[in-house]
């Protein structure tokens, strides 16, 4: 189960749009706070789906070759294809570009946001293909066991990570963090489909190969 946390924790925190949103977000009139309100929505809508797989599990893996274990195999099987076959197709349209002008126009209204607003977009910017490959995985975490809880902690943490950076910078480097957010966000907006194939495809076809391994053994 680690092994799969923490790439699937990984691609969540680097996922680029989710990154670039949040810097638009820490640009805003008192952006700190928006961006907390944004952290603060994200986390907790990560940590209630995790819950709700673990309520359902009531805290204890199926057994190996059981129907909820294979199931769950199926599953992040078929969010693994789906995740390659994104990838194939933003590779594959890499030279449609998105109209800059439509592109600054969102830029705007992102940098004008309130406080609410930021806290509602944490939820739905989070990339929910890698969110619901986490929560599959999580169908397998023993409760019993403490290494479960540190590493569903680690993965809240890791998934989490990018924000809490980019927030705690801006608090306690407000003018360094201006000028070197501002280049993350022109890299990554120059840089998008690249980042969005290279996650897609690195956590696709891993959970792509450990699913079928899992049910093929």
């Amino acid at each position: 189960m680690l092994p799969d946390l923490v790439l699937i924790g990984l691609g969540i925190a680097v996922f680029p749009l989710s990154v670039t949103a949040f810097v638009l977000v820490l640009s805003a009139k008192r952006g700190t706070w928006k961006g907390l309100a944004f952290i603060l929505s994200w986390l907790a809508c990560f940590v209630a789906v995790l819950v709700a797989v673990l309520v359902a599990t009531g805290g204890q893996p199926p057994p190996p070759k059981s129907p909820p274990s294979t199931a769950t195999s199926a599953v992040k099987l078929a969010i693994g294809v789906g995740l390659v076959g994104y990838g194939w197709y933003r590779h594959a349209h890499r030279h449609a570009e998105r109209p800059k002008e439509t592109s600054g126009r969102t830029a705007a209204r992102l940098e004008r946001i309130s406080g609410w607003t930021a806290a509602g977009l944490g939820p739905l910017l989070q990339p929910w293909g890698l969110v619901a490959a986490g929560a599959a995985t999580v169908v397998g975490a023993d409760l019993s066991r403490t290494s479960s809880y540190v590493a569903l902690v680690g993965y809240c943490v890791l998934a989490t990570s990018s924000l809490l950076a980019m927030e705690l910078y801006a608090v306690f480097a407000p003018d360094s963090a201006r000028e070197r957010l501002g280049r993350l966000r022109t890299w990554f907006q120059t840089h998008q489909n690249q980042a969005l194939v290279a996650v897609s495809l690195v956590v696709g076809l891993f959970l792509v190969g450990r699913s079928i391994l899992q049910l093929t053994s």
